[in-house]
């Protein structure tokens, strides 16, 4: 298969590997495991809220409320070095800070996709 097309097939299913960085959010929390449950489960709660706003914001083509929705999204996937997720919202809130919003599906979709891999990971915490 030629690299190109790899690179392609990688970037398509992003989330194949594990999302959550135990290593990484463990000493954000000092190695305390059960802060880290309990963020998890903070995490859990909210984060459908923040990606409801994210696609709110693209819906409406709101380049504001997209870099903003995103940016949120971006510090709280990052407690838990989900690398994927952290990826595509970053992705998402430059987008909506440069005002370039037409092509926000496919990144909108990789962000769910890392999300749901890393809420599988998280209630198995």
């Amino acid at each position: 298969m030629p690299l190109f097309q790899l690179h392609r097939r990688q970037m398509k299913n992003p989330v194949s590997r594990p999302v959550l960085d135990r290593q990484l959010a463990l000493s954000r929390v000092g190695g305390d495991e059960e802060l880290l449950r309990e963020i998890a489960a903070i995490f859990l709660e909210e984060y459908p809220k923040g990606l409801a706003e994210i696609r709110g914001a693209i819906a409406s083509a709101g380049g504001k409320q997209l870099e903003s929705a995103a940016h949120a999204m971006k510090g709280s996937v990052s407690n838990f070095g989900a690398r994927p997720a952290v990826e595509a919202a970053a992705q998402l809130e430059q987008m909506g800070r440069s005002q370039s919003m037409q092509d926000c599906g496919d990144t909108l979709s990789s962000l769910e996709e890392a999300l749901s891999a890393l809420r599988s990971e998280l209630e198995a915490l």
